[in-house]
């Protein structure tokens, strides 16, 4: 059914605690949640911080979902967290509309993201009386929130009926730091958005044509200011990569670097990048598309403290050739048998390594074009078609009883 009317099925309140007024991972991840569950004749809200007419309309828009799933928590801050800097909303007026928010939702099961952060997760959290289902997306082993959580927060946490992390090092971070349990969903994307986008944007011609057009074309993508996100090791590795590339015959290189700085309340600001680097700001969710479909080596070069990598999963799917940092999401994502790999890995924070990936990519297209169709077949597993199921199952877990929609889901 059209999801622009949603269903009559259960009532689920989806609640993100992180900023729709900026991009991320957990952002796309409770959108598309909703978009599936409103195809497949459920009932979804979100709430979060945001303005209603910011980022997530358009997010919403992409989604088949109207402007009225969305209900803003109000503004976010900025509060370092997690190696980051996370726009969140907490204190008394956010605690009054989350509460407003739950009564009017009459929700049937409440599905909370990263609950221990201090916003409106754990605010709803608290005020819930509704059966409640927990995604942990974290996976930082010293996690000084998590230790806290593990000790104050203990009560709060028993309120949790079914725990999910989406990566098994995230499972770990949440055995070992909360004393329980959690099933491995990963998380969800749209697989066709970015094979689609791929196909459109195939260069015409020659078979040898580079994606990007008459030169290859690197891509960046992430907070700049980051620590973590790792811009500063594939910067340090540019030089070696683009004299490697000369030994190859290659004259030029297009590197494009997408993402803003997180610095300010506003996330405005911009960090300055050496000269052949073209920085093209924050972009869309169809502008990413575009990007990786015109991509020849993706670069994500993370330092620490992912826990998933859903960027690579875009990337697999639009048949960009990736080059990643060996941090357990990513070799997880990226392994295809026991020996056999989807992408280059290097030691995470070695530009020297780094730049030996991309050029061994860039010298083997023959091998490196296999590889990457199969790193899109394998990427079409994490579609929500196949995860989200496996959210209504822990929904249905929950709840102790088959829902209507899950039932039709597998019918």
């Amino acid at each position: 059914m059209s999801s622009s009317g949603l269903g009559h099925g259960p009532r689920i309140g989806l609640v993100c605690p992180y900023s729709f007024d900026q991009p991320g991972g957990v952002q796309n991840h409770v959108v598309g949640l909703a978009g599936f569950l409103a195809r497949n004749g459920f009932r979804p809200r979100i709430l979060g911080p945001g303005r209603p007419d910011g980022l997530i309309a358009s997010s919403l828009a992409e989604a088949e979902l109207p402007p009225s799933v969305f209900s803003s928590a109000g503004p976010a801050v900025p509060v370092p967290y997690n190696g980051s800097v996370a726009r969140v909303n907490f204190g008394p007026v956010s605690a009054a509309r989350v509460r407003q928010w739950l009564r009017d939702g009459g929700f049937d099961l409440l599905h909370l993201h990263e609950p221990i952060t201090p916003s409106v997760s754990m605010l709803a959290l608290w005020a819930s009386t509704a059966p409640v289902v927990a995604t942990f997306h974290t996976a930082t082993p010293r996690s000084r929130s998590m230790r806290l959580a593990g000790g104050v927060l203990r009560g709060s946490i028993g309120k949790i009926d079914t725990g999910i992390a989406v990566s098994e090092s995230a499972r770990q971070v949440v055995v070992r730091y909360l004393g329980r349990d959690a099933i491995v969903v990963p998380n969800g994307f749209s697989h066709g958005e970015f094979t689609e986008s791929a196909e459109a944007r195939r260069p015409l011609g020659s078979a040898t044509a580079w994606r990007g057009g008459d030169r290859p074309r690197l891509a960046f993508l992430g907070r700049l200011d980051e620590p973590r996100k790792g811009l500063d090791v594939l910067l340090a590795a540019l030089p070696m990569i683009r004299a490697g590339a000369r030994d190859l015959g290659i004259d030029e290189l297009e590197v494009v670097i997408a993402g803003q700085s997180g610095r300010g309340a506003t996330g405005r600001g911009r960090r300055a990048l050496p000269p052949g680097c073209r920085g093209v700001g924050m972009i869309s969710n169809v502008e990413r598309a575009g990007l990786l479909g015109t991509t020849d080596v993706f670069v994500a070069p993370h330092r620490a403290r992912e826990s998933f990598g859903i960027v690579l999963l875009e990337a697999m799917a639009s048949g960009a050739p990736i080059v990643a940092s060996d941090l357990p999401a990513f070799v997880d994502l990226l392994r295809d048998g026991d020996d056999d790999r989807l992408g280059e890995l290097f030691p995470a924070g070695d530009p020297d390594r780094l730049a030996a990936a991309v050029i061994a990519t860039l010298a083997d297209r023959p091998a490196v074009r296999q590889r990457a169709g199969r790193a899109r077949s394998a990427s079409r597993g994490y579609d929500w078609a196949m995860v989200g199921p496996r959210v209504v199952e822990a929904y249905d877990g929950t709840l102790g009883r088959p829902t209507p929609s899950l039932a039709a889901t597998r019918g």
